[in-house]
């Protein structure tokens, strides 16, 4: 009987094991479908979305689609995103990574935000890139303008090496960011791209994109496409 059970019970490990990375890599699919998904949405509305110009600029962009957000004035936030980057061969297969703490401007209530991040300078990748990264200590970053044109963002939004922007119930608007950080989910990385896997080298363009990235980085190469070499 002991060893009918041991059987059983080894068998049943075999068998939930597959089941286990299967539903991993989907939820990893499901993150980058999202993130095309939020900025189709946001670039479909060019009146209240992204300056087109700005994103043509940026050297990075990110995208936490969901980030969950809770209280009153100051409140706490988690989400988990892609960070992709633009490389001599197009734009990189996104990494995946995880914002966490700090608040979000000044709200009430929770609920969820998505969440976009432009990298608009060499100095602010090789910031993002660092294992943990806080956004206002680490670099400057700045809520950024909205609408067709960046022409109306200030002086010192120009000279940001990050702008940043949410959207929350349909109203898209530049954000503070202040105390959050943002790290690689290396656990995540070495499921779709293999143990040896690092940031860094991914949005350098040493790992080919999966399937499911395949909407977001040619909505990426419509709106900011990069020259190929």
């Amino acid at each position: 009987m002991k060893t009918l059970l041991t059987l059983t019970g080894i068998a049943g490990l075999v068998l939930t094991c597959p089941a286990s990375a299967f539903d991993k890599i989907e939820d990893h699919n499901k993150r980058f479908v999202e993130a095309g998904s939020v900025l189709t949405e946001i670039m479909q509305t060019p009146e209240k979305g992204i300056p087109q110009d700005l994103l043509a600029k940026a050297h990075c962009v990110a995208i936490v689609p969901g980030l969950k957000r809770v209280g009153f004035i100051v409140g706490a936030k988690y989400g988990k995103g892609v960070l992709t980057c633009r490389t001599t061969n197009g734009w990189s297969a996104p990494s995946t990574i995880r914002i966490e703490g700090g608040s979000i401007g000044f709200q009430i209530g929770a609920g969820e935000t998505d969440l976009v991040l432009l990298v608009m300078n060499e100095r602010g990748k090789e910031k993002l890139l660092d294992d943990k990264f806080t956004v206002g200590g680490d670099a400057s970053v700045m809520g950024g303008p909205v609408g067709r044109s960046a022409t109306a963002g200030t002086d010192a939004q120009m000279h940001a090496e990050m702008l940043s922007y949410s959207r929350a119930r349909g109203v898209f608007a530049g954000v503070s960011l202040e105390g959050a950080t943002l790290r690689p989910d290396t656990d995540d990385n070495h499921d779709i791209y293999g143990p040896n896997a690092r940031q860094s080298e991914i949005v350098k363009g040493a790992y080919k994109p999966t399937s499911s990235a395949s909407a977001l980085l040619a909505k990426l190469n419509s709106y900011s496409p990069v020259e190929q070499k």
